[in-house]
C-alpha cells in the first residue's frame, strides 16, 4: 500500500455551494487566492476551518470544502480561541471585514491579537457595511457620504495595521483584492507563521463603495501610490522607481534617488525587529501624504496562547490526576439550598 498523500487541488477546497456575492466583488478574487495557496500548504481539508461573523465577507466558510462556522457578530476570534486551545492539531483562519471585525468586535480582536494565538485573521477592507446596504464603517474616510452619513463622516477611521501592531501582533501585513500573485504570497506566508498572523486586504465594494481603493489599483497611478515592503530591502516607489522613503528624526519623509541621495540613505524594511515603532510608522503611512505600504510590516516569533494553555493543562494533569466535573462542584465552599 502506498503511504504517499493525496496531491491536492485548488478544486479539493471548493464547496458545492453557489458564490452569491455580487458580480464583480473582490471578494471573488480573495476566496480563489484562497483556494489556490491551500494545496502548498500540506494540510488536508478535514485538518481546516474557517470561522467567520456577520458581513458580506463572513459567506466564506459556505464555499470551502472544510469545516467551518458562521458565527455571531465580532465573535468569530473567539470562537477560534476555544477551538483552537482545544483541538491545537486543526489549522483555523478567522475571515472577518471591517465593521465585523472593528466595531461590535474590536475587543474580541484586539486580545485575540494580543495573545498571539496560532489563528490567521483576514479583514476585508471595503470601507463601507455591504450586508446592511451601505453605512459608513470604523474605516471609512472623514467626510465619507453614506446612508447614515448624510453629511459626512465626523470619526477619526480605524487602521486596522495600527491596531494590530499595538496590540503586538507578531505577523502583520496587507495586501490588495486584485493583485493576485501579492496576495497569494501574503495568504501563503500568513500560513506558515506559528502565532497569531494578521492579514488587512484592501477589497472593493463595487456597490456601495466602488473605488475606494482605485489610488492603489489603478495601473497608471498604483506605483506611485504603494510601496511594496520587503525585508532587508530600502523602500523605493514609484512608476520608475526614483522616490524614496527614508527618516528625518522619526518622521518619515519622501525623497528623490539621484539628486544627491542614495539608496543606503533611505529606510531599510525589517520585518523582524523586536520593536514595533517603526512597523508601526509604517502602518501610519496614508494617501494622500504617502503611498501605503503593502506586503509584511512584521513577522517575529513569539510564545503562542494555546501552546501555553495546553502546557499549564498537561502539568496540572501531571501534578493532581485528570480531575473529576463531579467532585469540583462539590468539594470546597458549596451551599445546600433546600
Amino acid at each position: 500500500m502506498s503511504s504517499e498523500l493525496p496531491v491536492l487541488k485548488a478544486s479539493d477546497f471548493a464547496s458545492d455551494q453557489d458564490v452569491r456575492w455580487c458580480p464583480g466583488c473582490g471578494d471573488y478574487s480573495i476566496l480563489a487566492q484562497m483556494k489556490k495557496v491551500l494545496p502548498t500548504l500540506g494540510t488536508p481539508p478535514e485538518n481546516l476551518v474557517f470561522i467567520s461573523g456577520i458581513g458580506c465577507s463572513s459567506r466564506f466558510p459556505y464555499y470551502m470544502d472544510t469545516y467551518g462556522m458562521h458565527s455571531i457578530h465580532g465573535r468569530a476570534p473567539s470562537f477560534a480561541t476555544g477551538l483552537k486551545a482545544t483541538r491545537p492539531e486543526l489549522d483555523v483562519w478567522v475571515i472577518t471585514g471591517d465593521g465585523d471585525a472593528l466595531s461590535i468586535g474590536g475587543n474580541h480582536l484586539m486580545h485575540c491579537i494580543r495573545r498571539n494565538l496560532d489563528v490567521n485573521i483576514v479583514l476585508f477592507n471595503n470601507r463601507i457595511y455591504g450586508l446592511t446596504k451601505g453605512q459608513y464603517s470604523p474605516t471609512s474616510p472623514q467626510g465619507k457620504v453614506t446612508k447614515s452619513t448624510p453629511m459626512g463622516a465626523i470619526d477619526n477611521p480605524i487602521h486596522p495595521l495600527s491596531v494590530a501592531i499595538g496590540c503586538d501582533g507578531s505577523f502583520v501585513a496587507r495586501s490588495i483584492d486584485v493583485n493576485i500573485k501579492h496576495l497569494s504570497a501574503t495568504l501563503k506566508r500568513a500560513a506558515e507563521h506559528r502565532g497569531t498572523s494578521f492579514i488587512e486586504v484592501y477589497q472593493n465594494c463595487n456597490v456601495f463603495n466602488d473605488g475606494a481603493w482605485d489610488y492603489a489599483t489603478d495601473r497608471g497611478t498604483r506605483a506611485d501610490n504603494i510601496v511594496e515592503l520587503e525585508h532587508g530591502k530600502p523602500l523605493i516607489f514609484g512608476k520608475d522607481r526614483d522616490k524614496g522613503i527614508r527618516l528625518n528624526g522619526m518622521e518619515p519623509e519622501i525623497v528623490e534617488l539621484g539628486k544627491g541621495i542614495k539608496e543606503d540613505d533611505l529606510l531599510f524594511h525589517d520585518e523582524k525587529a523586536p520593536e514595533p515603532s517603526l512597523a508601526y510608522l509604517l502602518s501610519r503611512m496614508r494617501q494622500p501624504d504617502f503611498p501605503e505600504p503593502i506586503g509584511v510590516f512584521r513577522a517575529i516569533d513569539a510564545p503562542k496562547y494555546d501552546e501555553l494553555l495546553n502546557q499549564q493543562v498537561q502539568q496540572a494533569r501531571s501534578d493532581r490526576g485528570d480531575g473529576d466535573l463531579n467532585t469540583l462542584f462539590t468539594t470546597g465552599d458549596t451551599w445546600e439550598i433546600t
